[in-house]
């Protein structure tokens, strides 16, 4: 964070001081939520739990090097209290936000936001100092967590915001005002929650009202092939630059494939000129997350070679996401067990698909070990079971559902497409997916394990690859 006295904290924050000393002391050092992350300078933000009160760990934060604590009542050491924990971390982010200067570009989305948040942060790091969202912390806290890791060198701010309901958008984009913001697509993510698609593009589409006009330099960055945001351009006063395929796109790919590897291929075309693209991504679905990259670093000032030169080289930076790792005995395993929807599904099992034609012509098989999608309302037991069709119709060698009864509907619509028979399998739970994995998997095979977070199924896929002394990819 930029230094700031305790004084300046207690008036951004409108805070009342309690055992602080000296006022001018100042917060040199992060500020964290967890005191096992504390450090020289620090100050250390606690809130109290359902099951951890963070006021309990404050004397040890002082001890350990935090100069104060943001607390809700007085802990007996140098603290600032307000009435409310998580909107005092908030106002310190738009205050400090005003010091910085920087450039905040925002994005949204059903599907993609991490993926698409972290090739938008490696591209910009190479204009200027940059940070971004670690993983997934899209939310009131992680946002300004995130704004308050900058300090006087950055330049820009890439902050992911994820929403559960109408109105969350627009409570994390009053804390940290974007000039630049995006919106990826409107999906079945948490449909459940919504109640409907349309539903989910009112709260996504806040996202590009809060955005300055067009003559105060805001930009939407808008994705042309989903009608749903592409009719969010009615919503904001700022300019719009569309994404994506179709020819109405300023940002655009053509002539897109995926290799053996199941990596995109792509030529990239820009307001600046047109370039080739080999991602080192897994998934064709990658393509649309790397024009919106691409979108905003035009913006910024990006020729089109050098914004291609950054997507080849770009990987992933949060983990669990088509993260590839090659055994030494030649089996490739896929962990995509981040998170789940029915986009992402038939999006990773159509790279598994790519994948296996090179794994088939040396003799290999494909496994697609699949569990729930979370949060599907009254579509679950159709989502799921298209899921489990989609896995026949593209020619997995082997479906394992694992878990209840979601898995089971996986499993059943397999079976109903392709009268599979032995060729899906529906287990308990992860440790029964283990066994079975390691006692048929052989040489040669792709391995990928997808579900949402809820399921655990990233258990499988590092149970997979312990030891392994492949590389992940």
């Amino acid at each position: 964070m930029i230094p700031l006295t305790l004084a300046e904290v207690a008036r951004a924050v409108g805070g009342s001081m309690h055992d602080i000393p000296d006022s001018g002391v100042r917060v040199t050092g992060p500020v964290v939520r967890d005191s096992r992350e504390v450090g020289p300078g620090a100050l250390f933000v606690a809130f109290a739990g359902e099951r951890v009160d963070g006021h309990a760990f404050a004397a040890g934060a002082v001890a350990d090097g935090a100069v104060a604590v943001l607390a809700a009542r007085p802990v007996g050491v140098p603290a600032i209290v307000v009435d409310d924990v998580q909107a005092a971390l908030g106002a310190l982010a738009r205050h400090v936000l005003e010091q910085l200067g920087a450039t905040v570009v925002a994005l949204t989305g059903s599907a993609g936001k991490t993926s698409t948040k972290d090739l938008v942060a490696q591209l910009l790091q190479r204009l200027a100092p940059t940070v971004w969202t670690p993983g997934s912390l899209n939310n009131e806290i992680g946002l300004p967590l995130t704004v308050l890791s900058a300090d006087e060198s950055t330049r820009h701010l890439v902050l992911e915001m994820g929403a559960r309901g109408v109105g969350h958008i627009r409570y994390l984009t009053g804390l940290t005002p974007p000039r630049i913001g995006m919106v990826l697509n409107v999906g079945s993510a948490h449909i459940g929650e919504f109640g409907s698609r349309e539903r989910i593009a009112e709260a996504k589409g806040e996202m590009v009202e809060s955005l300055p006009a067009a003559a105060e330099g805001g930009i939407a960055v808008l994705n042309a092939d989903d009608p749903l945001v592409l009719a969010m351009a009615s919503r904001t006063k700022a300019r719009v630059v569309l994404f994506g395929e179709s020819e109405q796109a300023a940002v655009r790919a053509e002539n897109v494939r995926l290799n053996d590897r199941g990596q995109a291929v792509f030529a990239l075309r820009t307001p600046t000129g047109c370039a080739d693209v080999t991602l080192r991504l897994y998934g064709e679905h990658h393509v649309s997350n790397a024009l919106a990259a691409a979108a905003v670093a035009s913006e910024l000032g990006m020729p089109a070679g050098e914004i291609a030169t950054a997507l080849c080289e770009a990987g992933s930076l949060s983990h669990w996401r088509m993260e590839v790792t090659e055994r030494p005995d030649g089996v490739t395993v896929v962990n995509d067990a981040y998170n789940a929807n029915p986009e992402s599904m038939r999006a990773a099992l159509r790279a598994l698909a790519a994948m296996g034609t090179s794994a088939q012509a040396r003799g290999g098989r494909t496994w697609a070990v699949l569990g729930k999608m979370a949060e599907l309302g009254e579509q679950s037991l159709t989502e799921h079971d298209a899921v489990g069709r989609l896995a026949v119709r593209l020619n997995v060698s082997k479906l394992v559902a694992v878990g209840g009864t979601e898995a089971a509907w996986l499993q059943m619509g397999a079976y109903n497409e392709g009268s599979w028979g032995e060729e899906s399998v529906h287990v308990s739970d992860a440790e029964a997916a283990i066994d079975l994995l390691r006692s048929e998997v052989r040489p040669g095979d792709v391995v990928l394990v997808k579900a949402s977070r809820s399921v655990g199924l990233e258990a499988v896929a590092l149970a997979l690859t312990e030891g392994s002394e492949g590389a992940a990819r």
